[in-house]
């Protein structure tokens, strides 16, 4: 298995301007997409999210992987009870 710095992220000019407008930092979020131990796929999106903090806000950081690289969408502050419900109705799945 590779290890987290193996991966590159590529920052889209998008993604840069929801975590400047929403008070999130680049670094902080390349720290919860490469060490999350928490993890899903969105069934509906078909996309992969890391879940973490940032200071005291959970997020969740939806994000594309192809071989080595990395492609952060946005990001989402959210609640433990909005993590829970998507699982609850199948709209996350662990994996």
């Amino acid at each position: 298995m590779e290890s987290p710095e193996e991966f590159s992220i590529e920052w889209t000019d998008y993604m840069k301007y929801r975590a400047k407008s929403r008070g999130f930092e680049l670094s902080k979020i390349e720290n919860i997409l490469r060490h999350s131990g928490e993890r899903c796929f969105d069934t509906t999106t078909h996309r992969l999210i890391a879940i973490g903090k940032h200071d005291d806000r959970l997020v969740m950081i939806p994000y594309e992987k192809h071989g080595n690289k990395i492609t952060p969408v946005t990001i989402h502050a959210t609640t433990r009870q909005q993590i829970n419900f998507r699982f609850k109705i199948g709209r996350f799945k662990y994996g």
